[in-house]
């Protein structure tokens, strides 16, 4: 048995996915019954509560052979920092507790430094209450940005006709599909032939600028002319609020997109372990549908 949490996300319905067509047995988590539906038809076993609640976790986790772990933050929460420890702590103590000995935790790039990276410093925190666990083997995934996360930007592109954020327009960064996430964790959690802790960056096909990548985005929807603006900090931290977002969460976002302008925050080196498969093109058409379907 495999537990998978986040299973509606960009990666947990990836992996439960991947390892029931593999055959293999799936304890699916997530908050909505609803959203579990077709995990369940496929063959999951579902359960849905507050995963931040170590109990219902700790039941969740019992008995499985190995378990994909996430922080599934609410970017609304008014303390976003607070709400990542609270999660990442239940986490720990329901791993402790149901004695699983094999763990994939979604990380990030950047998550092996302590402070000045604004949202990716709880991840580090959570790396290390996973590290201070005894007999534990956990691989972390160290992914960059997501290709997904351009679905965010829909609603500007639609209504004000520019892609935007405060990450320099130029400055070439990794990204990455949650497919190729999905498949590395679930290879992982299918052959659990690592001990230890291990980290594993996972930096995409290749380096792309936001600039680049707004023009591709653009040629797929009919706007050649699409562009990227650079916003400030403050821009884009009262942007976020505006959309919805909490205070907490915008603050700590642009530190996070400070620190890769500033370069606080780059990989270790492109190799064939880290290169993932799935190109920005690829993406980009499958985001072109959704930009048309989009009210």
């Amino acid at each position: 048995m495999i537990t998978v949490m986040g299973a509606t996300g960009n990666t947990g319905k990836k992996i439960s996915q991947t390892l029931l067509e593999a055959g293999e047995k799936v304890r699916a988590l997530g908050r909505s019954e609803h959203k579990l539906a077709d995990l369940k038809r496929a063959g999951a076993e579902v359960l849905t509560g507050d995963t931040s609640d170590a109990a219902f976790l700790s039941k969740a986790f019992h008995g499985a052979d190995a378990v994909y772990t996430l922080l599934p933050t609410d970017r609304r929460a008014p303390d976003y920092r607070a709400e990542q420890d609270r999660e990442g702590e239940a986490i720990v103590q329901a791993i402790h507790d149901s004695r699983v000995r094999y763990v994939v935790a979604l990380s990030s790039l950047g998550a092996d430094l302590s402070e000045g990276t604004g949202v990716i410093a709880g991840l580090h925190a959570q790396e290390e209450r996973l590290k201070r666990l005894k007999g534990l083997n956990v691989l972390l995934l160290r992914p960059v940005s997501f290709f997904e996360n351009f679905y965010d930007a829909i609603g500007p592109i639609k209504h004000e006709g520019i892609n935007a954020d405060s990450v320099a327009a130029h400055l070439a960064v990794p990204m990455v599909a949650t497919r190729d996430i999905a498949n590395v964790a679930a290879k992982a959690l299918k052959a659990r032939d690592w001990t230890g802790v291990v980290a594993r960056e996972l930096l995409g096909q290749r380096d792309l600028s936001y600039a680049e990548a707004t023009r591709i985005l653009g040629m797929q929807i009919g706007k050649p002319e699409l562009r990227y603006m650079q916003f400030s900090y403050d821009e884009t931290a009262k942007a976020l609020e505006e959309a919805g977002l909490s205070a907490s969460f915008a603050s700590l976002y642009v530190d996070m997109t400070r620190a890769f302008n500033e370069g606080t925050i780059k990989p270790n080196g492109r190799t064939p372990l880290n290169t993932t498969p799935t190109r920005f093109e690829d993406f980009a058409g499958e985001w072109a549908r959704a930009y048309t379907e989009a009210a």
